[in-house]
């Protein structure tokens, strides 16, 4: 379950992080107009959907801030300040944890220049960082160079730099030698796209299976099927009938599915998941639905909606009355389907368009098969469990469920304003307390409005309350800091952790290149690159779900040289690097810039996290590896990858 509710976006992030791909969500356009000595150029950056850039002034712990640097004026000088066009967004950002100002869709900046000499030149470089928490990611962008005037054509002068080895110089050493090729021939980074869009659709599925055994839905069965059979007097006819209902029902809930996104659009759904206002409507929502569960209240649809669908249904025959009538399930089974269809749309919303579809595909196949099987084999439904008191159980045990799923969405909004009420500690003991009660209600020590008097526990609700203790217990260990790795998709992050007792963590053993390189050679391993960021939200997930396994801790540990390479890392370089890349000379003077150039140039990729692995000569030792929570996956890589050292 833990992969299937996993918050960000996986369908996305893998179907763009294929091998050796550089991502260009940011593109960037010059444009001048001059009026005699004067002159205005304007840049423009247009941005992908989900993606941002951010303003111009640089922070401590922030990201990355867009540069807009005049490096060359030649016969013209800057008048005035440069004009920002558009309208910023200021916010307090979850990924660096301050607020920033950021721009989406599209940026417009302008300076005005006056020249001062017939042959004039001026030359103007945009660079920045763009993230996305949808994908999950920070990437670097730039400089885009870009040139005005008659001495536009003469080569840009770089900023002097202390004497020192330069990338150029180094890139003669095999370390720096492009391995693109290299790492082509072992193939492409899996795309387990296609295997997420199934983990919706199972999602649905078993959302559907759970909305049977609701007092809306269950005692609602019987009655349909027996009426198809007995109204048309014919047994083919109503089993056709029943099955016409089923694919009605498909049909409805795949419509709500198309709907939503072409209402909202996949890029605005993507966003709305992220939003922090939306996440606190949605945990309210789920609060309010899980407090009429417990019997509180009810919650239902206006009456007169199926009794107007209920009489067009009556007074209509064939196909329209049959979509009619499945209509009418809809509507009266909304209150017990409701927030299980909302949560599925909002975690199917972070991945691709097609995924609210194919969840609610999933949903509705669940819902429709019994109505079709009974239909096919009406005999099944003298052994079908007579409504009663379990259906009750049923729509309090979902209500715990919702109580502890709204926690995340809380979570998601508290992270975003940085309010710091529920922190790891508090998340997971409110966790802990639901699914104790959870457990103490399903053996009948506590009953609630409209419950049957428990005489005596049954097997399966014995085995489930089991199971809810269990999952507490297991909890309890994460209030010290412990992984706790089914509940790291839904939990805080571990650094708001207060109290940490966790020592297991796996470390990297360095943080330069180089070094790895040398200490690979020293010590006859491998070299594991981690290329990632501090804006990278997947690469804290890859840390939390993957990097705890114990199996992957200890061949980390003991098998490889990790090396982690964070590309925005803005610490000063001990001498600034001259580079000369696709043609354009370049001054890196921070440890992110050299780190990011290693993977574009070296690896032809730009994208976070990003894993390859090399032997001490630099060559690779298998395909590159992208994000994946499947720990089993990420352990095949590295049994392959020391396979093919030992060779």
């Amino acid at each position: 379950m833990k992969k299937l509710f996993s918050t960000l976006a996986l369908v996305m992030c893998l179907f763009t992080m294929t091998f050796a791909q550089i991502l260009e969500p940011v593109k960037w356009d010059a444009q001048i107009s001059q009026d005699g000595k004067n002159a205005e150029i304007t840049l423009t950056a247009t941005i992908d959907d989900t993606w941002h850039i951010y303003g111009l002034e640089e922070t401590d712990k922030g990201p990355i801030a867009t540069k807009i640097e005049f490096n060359k004026l030649v016969g013209a000088e800057l008048n005035g300040e440069l004009e920002i066009k558009t309208e910023a967004h200021t916010i307090f950002d979850n990924m660096f944890e301050c607020e920033i100002t950021s721009f989406e869709k599209t940026a417009v900046f302008a300076q005005k220049i006056k020249i001062t000499d017939e042959n004039w030149g001026v030359g103007v470089a945009a660079s920045g960082q763009a993230c996305s928490e949808v994908v999950g990611s920070c990437l670097l962008f730039g400089p885009y160079n870009f040139a005005f005037g008659p001495k536009a054509n003469e080569p840009m002068p770089i900023a002097e730099v202390a004497e020192t080895e330069t990338a150029v110089e180094e890139a003669a050493n095999d370390l720096y030698t492009p391995v693109i090729d290299e790492l082509k021939a072992f193939g492409e980074t899996t795309n387990t796209s296609d295997s997420s869009l199934w983990a919706i659709f199972i999602l649905g599925f078993l959302g559907g299976f759970v909305a049977l055994f609701t007092p809306c839905v269950w005692p609602i069965i019987p009655m349909t099927v027996s009426f198809f059979l007995k109204r048309s007097g014919d047994k083919s006819k109503g089993r056709r009938d029943a099955f016409t209902y089923g694919a009605a029902i498909v049909i409805i809930y795949l419509t709500l599915g198309l709907l939503v996104t072409g209402i909202f659009g996949a890029s605005a759904l993507n966003a709305l998941s992220t939003n922090a206002i939306f996440n606190i409507i949605f945990f309210l929502m789920l609060v309010v639905f899980a407090v009429s569960f417990f019997g509180a209240f009810e919650i239902t649809l206006p009456a007169s909606w199926t009794s107007k669908m209920d009489a067009k249904a009556e007074s209509t025959t064939g196909f329209v009355s049959i979509m009619l009538m499945a209509f009418t399930l809809v509507l009266v089974s909304f209150s017990c389907t409701g927030p299980i269809i909302g949560t599925l749309l909002v975690e199917a919303a972070q991945g691709s368009w097609l995924g609210p579809a194919i969840g609610m595909f999933g949903f509705a196949i669940a819902l429709a098969l019994p109505f079709t099987v009974f239909a096919m084999f009406p005999s099944m439904l003298k052994s079908m469990p007579k409504s009663g008191g379990w259906l009750n159980s049923v729509k309090v045990v979902l209500g715990f469920l919702e109580l502890a799923l709204s926690l995340k969405f809380l979570s998601v909004a508290d992270l975003a304003y940085g309010w710091g009420i529920l922190d790891r500690e508090t998340f997971l003991a409110l966790w802990i307390v639901i699914f104790a009660l959870l457990g103490m209600y399903l053996l009948g020590k506590i009953t609630l409005p409209h419950d049957d008097q428990v005489e005596r526990i049954g097997v399966g609700r014995m085995m489930l309350a089991l199971c809810s203790f269990a999952y507490a217990i297991y909890l309890v260990p994460g209030l010290w800091g412990a992984p706790c790795r089914s509940a790291s998709a839904f939990a805080p992050p571990l650094s708001t952790q207060d109290f940490n007792l966790y020592t297991s963590e796996v470390h990297p053993d360095s943080h330069d290149f180089e070094v790895a390189m040398q200490m690979a050679q020293t010590a006859g391993k491998p070299v594991l690159i981690d290329f990632s960021g501090f804006g990278c939200v997947n690469c804290r997930k890859m840390e939390a779900s993957v990097w705890t396994d114990d199996k992957v801790a200890d061949m980390l540990q003991n098998d490889f040289v990790l090396v982690t390479l964070m590309v925005d890392d803005r610490t000063p370089l001990a001498k600034p690097m001259k580079v000369v890349e696709q043609g354009v000379e370049k001054v890196f003077t921070t440890v992110g810039e050299k780190n990011s150039y290693i993977q574009r140039h070296k690896f032809g990729a730009n994208a976070q996290p990003f894993y390859v692995a090399l032997d001490a000569e630099g060559k690779p030792l298998n395909k590159s590896y992208a994000f994946d929570e499947n720990p089993a996956n990420f352990v095949e890589f590295l049994k392959e990858t020391l396979n093919n050292y030992k060779k």
